[in-house]
């Protein structure tokens, strides 16, 4: 299993594709298929069949899953950076490489 340096709950910058330039926060990360699902980026409509929770049914718009290599983690000041680890007394913590601030 790889390991991914994009968590949930970061706030990411997509840096290739379709909505190269778009920034939002990582609502999910998917780690078999090395993708995650970003807040208002990647939407897609999807039909639904009518259910409990949907009697009418209809067309509903999501976030589809967008590829991690495609994302680019944003620092506290809103640019994009790569992420490095460290040990900080007994903590492993991430770190911006570009501005070397614990993220």
């Amino acid at each position: 299993m790889t390991k991914l340096k994009i968590k949930s709950g970061d706030t990411i910058k997509v840096i290739a594709g379709d909505h190269k330039g778009s920034e939002g926060k990582v609502l999910k990360v998917l780690l078999d298929k090395n993708k995650a699902i970003v807040e208002g980026v990647n939407m897609v409509k999807k039909h639904t069949k009518p259910s409990a929770q949907n009697p009418q049914g209809g067309i509903v718009e999501k976030e589809a899953a967008i590829q991690i290599s495609n994302l680019s983690l944003l620092t506290s000041k809103g640019e994009t950076t790569r992420v490095g680890y460290r040990m900080e007394g007994d903590n492993k913590v991430r770190f911006s490489k570009k501005s070397n601030e614990v993220i």
